[in-house]
């Protein structure tokens, strides 16, 4: 058994030297262990491709899975890629967790992206467009309009789309223009009617108007046509008295990734701005044309933006493909997953009475274990949040804060306690990426209404996801606390698969307050006694528990690990689980992204197995449970296996203490290892297969709409009289 104290912390009381032996690379692993976490990612982006490939999945669902890979891809290319490509230009480059050199890294990258895009591209044109249009719902193209619904159009482009379109000549007079990252845009040729000389032009699609525009008079069958398309039909509008030659669409990606010194920043704000209207000028890393675009007009783009023949995408079809999310607002929920409606957690639901529920009064009898979204993120978190703006015996609220919404509930709890006159921080996280200047705009707003805002530790991200409350109870200061998986982002809530524990226990409190004073202070403590917590020592106390379940398996004891993350990549962390798949640990490991684990190594990875799920929802919890000789623990967070959150990032574990909450995390864990739930497997090569269906050809269980079933048949238990 392990030591209580150990367990608790994860650290006990050995010195930082104990861990020598785990930390080093081992002598006895192969070489080769890891799968390159570039290619991995794009791995799983492949398994979102084959989701919007799948013809069993509404078809309205295939689109918006399409559009996610194309988001996707484009963060992987502005962060991922753009990252190796300074790395390399600046010479500070070093092999990657494969021993690849970076050049060679870049090569695999763009040969796998251009098979994939080419693939995307194939999947809309012959696999949903299609789908679609047998369900009626038509994505049209101009020659195949009639000439009243042509005409309708034309009226829509002048009224409409016209008075904002800016064309930009090319010639000696105007300098080729500075094309935005991410902007849609067409490429024109043309001819002077007077002199007969050819000209450039550049015209951007407007972002701010619908991608795909009605065709008016569609009856039952509702047609759309894309913007560009219509823009690209009223070409003569734009040039009076000019020849259009030709046009071709074109897209670019560029480095968006922020770099902040934060040492040398007195206001960390003030530098992220400025570093946000720099990222709108980051250099070209990726060149999207269409397939049929001329070599004259390529190679001036090439020329022109400074960028090689390998970031050279062509493709056929239409580009950014993001824009099938605007199909969302089409009424024909028979396209659609079915509804799935979140519940109230059992202990927050109302009494026989149908009072309003105390939420204090229900964590207060017990911990309360939340699983979003299919159990209801109002009901619980923001209900905690608005209860404890309200009550008058509530003294003070902490929260981290990483990403949230500008309209969010939870911000304007926090605005309300603030008001009514209670001690308020919030730990914000300006540097969340690609939410920085959301965050920034909420951050003032909390500033304003008297919160106390602080931004973190200098050179550390703040990920983790809690809250605090302090209530003062019959002259007892007492403490409510919750620590979850997810972000306190109501929107995304309803989307993301996340855990949050409830609890009034009085260590967690403790632990909490201490760690939100060393945040907004200067340093983390390293012990606590039911928290993990990074950079210092979150994946020390996850080797000690991997490791003490490798020695209860030499000892003959029962042991496994099983492991829920986004990501696993942490070679201390993968070498510790290769280590107790040798000595017999049952190792089972559930990730939704990323994974430089390998199931292929004989005599090395016989013990482990790798799943990933993917579907309607994001799989986001990250939990770590362990079977102890047969008195299992478990751990849930924010932190994934990876470099930056292990050592960058201030990260928190909690330890989950009821065994009926530690069950329905193994229970459901073990549902979605099961050979009868659709899932995909990793194998040999790092190859991902997805098993979808039986051996006779019956679809396999769904785990997200069967734990919507489960959540739904909970009852709260009747009262005894």
């Amino acid at each position: 058994m392990i030591d209580p104290a150990l367990a608790d912390s994860g650290l006990g009381d050995a010195e930082d030297d104990d861990f020598d032996a785990l930390e080093e690379p081992d002598s006895l692993l192969p070489d080769h262990r890891y799968l390159d976490r570039e290619l991995s990612w794009l791995a799983f982006n492949q398994r979102v491709l084959e989701l919007a490939e799948d013809p069993t999945l509404p078809e309205l669902e295939r689109a918006n899975f399409l559009a996610i890979f194309a988001s996707n891809l484009d963060e992987f290319f502005m962060v991922r890629v753009a990252g190796l490509k300074r790395r390399i230009l600046t010479g500070l480059a070093v092999p990657t967790n494969v021993g690849r050199a970076p050049t060679d890294v870049l090569a695999d990258i763009s040969a796998e992206a251009h098979k994939l895009q080419l693939r995307h591209a194939d999947a809309w044109t012959q696999l949903v467009r299609p789908a679609l249009a047998e369900n009626g719902v038509e994505i049209t193209d101009w020659s195949d309009l009639t000439d009243g619904e042509r005409s309708a159009l034309t009226e829509y482009f002048q009224a409409q789309v016209f008075p904002v379109l800016m064309p930009l000549a090319v010639d000696p007079a105007h300098p080729f223009p500075y094309i935005s990252g991410l902007s849609l845009n067409l490429a024109i040729r043309i001819r002077n009617a007077r002199t007969g000389r050819q000209e450039f032009a550049r015209l951007k699609v407007p972002p701010m108007l619908p991608r795909f525009v009605m065709v008016p008079g569609g009856g039952e069958i509702v047609r759309f046509i894309r913007l560009e398309e219509l823009i690209a039909n009223h070409l003569g509008d734009l040039f009076p008295g000019m020849e259009v030659l030709d046009h071709h669409a074109f897209r670019l990606t560029r480095n968006e990734d922020v770099e902040i010194e934060e040492d040398e920043s007195e206001n960390l704000i003030q530098a992220l701005e400025a570093e946000l209207l720099k990222r709108r000028f980051g250099p070209p890393i990726r060149l999207e044309i269409t397939d049929d675009m001329d070599d004259v007009t390529l190679e001036l783009l090439i020329t022109e933006l400074d960028i090689t023949d390998q970031e050279v995408y062509r493709l056929p079809g239409p580009l950014d493909l993001r824009g099938l999310f605007d199909l969302s607002r089409i009424d024909r929920p028979d396209l659609r997953y079915p509804p799935h409606l979140p519940t109230t957690a059992v202990a927050f639901q109302p009494g026989d009475s149908n009072e309003r529920p105390d939420v204090f009064k229900a964590i207060g009898k017990g911990d309360v274990l939340v699983h979003h979204p299919y159990e209801s993120f109002a009901t619980s978190v923001q209900a905690f949040l608005e209860q404890a703006a309200r009550d008058p015996h509530v003294l003070a609220i902490k929260q981290t804060l990483y990403r949230t919404s500008g309209d969010s509930p939870i911000v304007q709890a926090l605005i309300d306690a603030a008001e009514a006159g209670k001690q308020v921080l919030a730990l914000v996280e300006v540097k969340a990426r690609f939410d920085e200047a959301n965050n920034i705009v909420w951050a003032r707003k909390l500033e304003k209404a008297g919160v106390h805002v602080v931004y973190g530790l200098v050179g550390l991200k703040t990920h983790c996801k809690l809250a605090l409350v302090i209530r003062e109870e019959d002259g007892v200061l007492r403490h409510y606390s919750h620590v979850g998986t997810g972000n306190y982002n109501p929107k995304t809530s309803r989307i993301y698969e996340d855990f949050g524990l409830f609890t009034a226990d009085a260590q967690v409190g403790k632990d909490l307050t201490r760690l939100f004073n060393e945040l907004s202070g200067y340093a983390i403590e390293k012990k606590f006694k039911r928290l993990l917590v990074a950079p210092l020592h979150l994946r020390k106390g996850l080797l000690r528990l991997i490791n003490a379940e490798r020695q209860n398996a030499e000892d003959g004891k029962s042991a496994r690990i099983r492991i829920k993350v986004n990501s696993m990549v942490d070679e201390q962390i993968i070498d510790a689980l290769y280590r107790a798949s040798q000595a017999g640990v049952k190792v089972e490991v559930w990730v939704r992204g990323i994974c430089s684990l390998r199931t292929d190594l004989p005599g090395v990875s016989d013990n482990i197995t790798v799943r990933s799920i993917l579907g309607r929802y994001l799989e986001h919890s990250r939990i770590f449970a362990f079977d102890n000789d047969g008195d299992p623990q478990a751990y849930i967070g924010s932190a994934d296996m990876m470099h930056r959150n292990l050592d960058r990032r201030v990260e928190a574990l909690v330890r989950v203490s009821e065994q009926r909450h530690v069950k329905e995390l193994i229970a459901l864990f073990d549902k979605a290892m099961d050979e009868g739930t659709n899932s995909w497997h990793l194998g040999g090569g790092g190859v991902w297969t997805r098993f979808a269906e039986s051996a006779q050809g019956k679809p396999l269980i769904d785990l997200q709409d069967e734990t919507m079933a489960q959540v739904q048949r909970k009852r709260r238990p009747r009262a005894t009289r």
